[in-house]
């Protein structure tokens, strides 16, 4: 059903797989064909934000929802014509409803390091408040980034900046994403539509409902 002649591309999905999986083992990824030539992956992140990567590659059916485990297995064993063996379709265990291609807005371009040194922050603080359950539900909700652009004001919640990072989407020279690696030229794209929010970083981008939690399809 997937097709990926390109290394590089199975290696860019491969390591969306990976981030997703670390998240949650048992993650599952919906594989949706846009156009003839592209392929976009979603994920849930656990902070009640998807996750999602676009890659050069040809899907034969429009949408489905796969095993994140099995798909990751496939794509370190793809056929020489660079097919991949995606493990049984799942798409009832999909849950939750994805934003649309288009209609965003482009709000305004925020400094990469800046997110990565709120996450740092949340992550602190998530530490000396959780007692060992997880970051606290009014950290997650915290507004942390307001941006304004383009006749939209966007309200940034923590759990869309964690979940940036967490699926490790910002350029860095090294190995974590902490602050001082992140060059100051890299940015993250904030894009908005009437429900939805959206930061758009060098490897990938985030997405939430503007004011609600995901609701299902």
């Amino acid at each position: 059903m997937l097709s990926l002649s390109d290394p590089a591309e199975r290696e860019n999905l491969a390591t969306f797989l990976t981030h997703a999986i670390r998240l949650d083992q048992a993650a599952v990824i919906r594989l949706r064909r846009r156009g003839d030539r592209l392929v976009t992956a979603w994920a849930a992140t656990g902070f009640e934000v998807l996750a999602t990567r676009t890659v050069v590659g040809e899907l034969t059916v429009p949408d489905i929802t796969v095993a994140g485990d099995a798909a990751l297995a496939g794509l370190g064993a793809p056929a020489p014509d660079g097919s991949v063996e995606l493990g049984l379709p799942m798409d009832s265990a999909w849950r939750t409803a994805l934003p649309p291609a288009t209609g965003f807005v482009h709000v305004d371009d925020i400094p990469a390091r800046s997110l990565v040194e709120l996450a740092e922050r949340g992550a602190n603080l998530a530490a000396e408040h959780s007692g060992g359950h997880g970051p606290p539900a009014g950290l997650l909700e915290q507004t942390v980034l307001t941006v304004t652009g383009n006749g939209e004001r966007v309200e940034v919640p923590m759990r869309v900046v964690f979940a940036l990072t967490a699926m490790d989407f910002i350029a860095h020279g090294g190995g974590a994403a902490e602050a001082r690696r992140i060059p100051p030229s890299e940015t993250v794209r904030v894009r908005a539509n009437p429900a939805w929010l959206r930061l758009d970083a060098r490897y990938g981008s985030v997405a939430r409902r503007r004011g609600a939690p995901l609701l299902a399809d």
